[in-house]
């Protein structure tokens, strides 16, 4: 783009550029504010809805008290001298000058000096800075992302205090310029990792970020799409966000989104939640196995017992109440799989349902489905009994993705397993297992890492919770390899 405003010497014809670039006839939200500094014209851009008031103030009673013959004469005398506020960038391109207004930062224009000066004076509207709804923590700090990235990034910043912290600023979106901060610790990152990611945003050519992190996620990894499992892990905790950078991982922060991508990841970290490092190792350790039996039973219960029901020769005696015995209406495969749909039904009901009806929406659903679903016929208690553990069990897990990579992995299996018994099972299962193999993360070892490549220490680490100290020295070592 050419620098045209920057190019036009004259004041009065250099603001009639701006004011048509800006369209400032046909919009309301940009101000435009005409003052006189000493003995110099000048004019503030701002957009309303981004401006701090009160220190807008302050600039311009500082600004409008300089005596005629105070006013610098040079542009740098003017930053050194004549501008009280700190956080003041210079401007030489017309791209910058857009890409820092619509950005929410009041931008200066003085007779006479050729550059123009941004002074972030943005209050972006936001909520408070509070516990994540999905993240929570029986122990631990309770503040959480927002939806503004600049109070993410002090966050951050706030919990590692090292000058090898790094945020690489980037704009994404022709329309949107929508920014993304790239995170990491200079002396831990994996260099081919982080240069492998940063030379994919670089390469993004998109018109908007419409749905933040979910679009940029689909960007950057435009294919594997028939692939459920995650490639990213996501978090809303400023804490997990900070230990992860700490590792050597990727941070990547996208403005107007309250979760934070984490890079390169694997299915170990993505299992992992945040109350098993607020708890004795020994807890700790225990809520992961528990987290991890529970997660592999909601994938292999309900294919197993349809198994068993076609194939109750092979149920052993002391086992033998598993069966059904009372009448069947409806196939078991076909009731499991009503409810796995019943059960998403009900879940996105909650969601969109207002708070005051939640509890009515609640205890008609668990007397419609856990009485008279049973007394109709429709559905038998041992099935009902089955599901509920799966639906209670999805909830078990820290990431959305994972739990509806389970549940798709569990349909499938149990179509296989209806039509073609044992040999759908099997099929199943190694879908299953090509699943884990042929997902591609974005940037690392690969997605069963440390099992595959193995990793001793690593995988230790993953299975139990071990001192913190020891788990920085092994951090620390995998770092340095």
């Amino acid at each position: 783009m050419a620098n045209t405003i920057f190019e036009v010497k004259d004041y009065k014809q250099r603001q009639q550029a701006i004011d048509s670039l800006l369209n400032i006839q046909e919009t309301f939200d940009i101000l435009k504010r005409e003052i006189l500094i000493g003995n110099k014209n000048a004019t503030f851009y701002m957009i309303d809805g981004f401006l701090k008031g009160e220190t807008m103030e302050k600039v311009m009673e500082f600004l409008l008290n300089i005596a005629p013959e105070d006013t610098p004469a040079t542009f740098d005398a003017f930053v050194k001298q004549g501008m009280p506020y700190g956080d003041i960038i210079t401007i030489t391109k017309e791209k910058d000058f857009l890409q820092y207004l619509l950005s929410g930062l009041s931008l200066l224009v003085v007779d006479g000096y050729q550059e123009i000066l941004a002074v972030d004076l943005r209050d972006y509207p936001a909520r408070n800075v509070q516990e994540p709804d999905k993240d929570k923590v029986l122990r631990g700090p309770r503040d959480g992302f927002v939806e503004s990235i600049m109070p993410n990034i002090a966050l951050i910043r706030r919990r590692i205090r090292d000058v090898d912290l790094l945020f690489d600023i980037n704009s994404i979106g022709s329309s949107s310029r929508t920014d993304v901060a790239v995170v990491y610790m200079k002396n831990r990152v994996n260099q081919k990792a982080l240069k492998k990611i940063q030379d994919r945003i670089a390469g993004i050519r998109v018109d908007s970020l419409t749905m933040n992190q979910e679009s940029l996620a689909e960007v950057l990894m435009p294919r594997n799409w028939w692939n459920p499992y995650p490639k990213f892990k996501y978090t809303e905790r400023a804490d997990t966000a900070a230990a992860c950078i700490l590792e050597g991982s990727i941070v990547l922060l996208v403005d107007n989104s309250p979760a934070a991508m984490v890079v390169p990841t694997s299915l170990f970290d993505i299992i992992e939640d945040p109350n098993d490092y607020y708890f004795p190792p020994v807890t700790g350790t225990y809520l992961r196995f528990s987290r991890m039996l529970t997660g592999v039973l909601a994938l292999f219960i309900t294919p197993v017992y349809v198994l068993l029901l076609q194939n109750p020769q092979w149920v052993p005696e002391w086992l033998d109440f598993i069966l059904i015995r009372d009448e069947m209406n409806v196939p078991p495969i076909m009731q499991l799989l009503i409810l796995e749909l019943a059960i998403d039904g009900l879940r996105m009901a909650a969601v969109n349902t207002p708070n005051m009806l939640n509890t009515p929406l609640s205890v008609v659903a668990g007397i419609v489905f856990g009485d008279y679903t049973v007394k109709s016929g429709w559905f038998n208690s041992e099935i009902m009994l089955y599901m509920a553990f799966v639906a209670i069990a999805t909830y078990t897990q820290n990431n959305m993705e994972l739990g509806y990579a389970i549940k798709f992995q569990r349909i499938i299996m149990l179509i296989l397993t209806g039509i073609f018994g044992i040999y759908g099972f099997l099929a199943g299962c190694l879908l299953t297992i090509l699943a884990f193999f042929t997902n591609r993360t974005m940037a690392g070892r690969g997605y069963l890492y440390p099992l595959i490549p193995f990793d001793g220490h690593q995988l230790f680490k993953r299975f139990f919770r071990i001192s913190l100290t020891r788990n920085e020295e092994i951090s620390s070592r995998s770092a340095r390899g």
